[in-house]
């Protein structure tokens, strides 16, 4: 009776419920699209190859730079 009791405590605790899976999944498909645009911005921008693989590591960190921009143009 007592593993019951203690099975029941640990499904009622449990953070990965069924009803959050998925929850997140809209911000990391935003992400993946916004990381695959900023990658092809940045790469048909490039003049060389070395411009093109910065490119890329700055579509990796695109949200990043984009916070920063917003609170530097308001002055934050």
């Amino acid at each position: 009776m007592e593993k019951e009791k203690e099975k029941t405590e640990c499904c009622k605790s449990n953070k990965w419920k069924n009803s959050n899976a998925g929850s997140n999944a809209g911000a990391g498909a935003v992400y993946c699209l916004g990381l695959i645009g900023a990658a092809i911005y940045y790469i048909q921008h490039a003049t060389n190859f070395w411009d093109g693989v910065v490119g890329f590591l700055q579509a990796l960190v695109w949200p990043a730079m984009l916070v920063y921009n917003l609170l530097e143009s308001l002055n934050m």
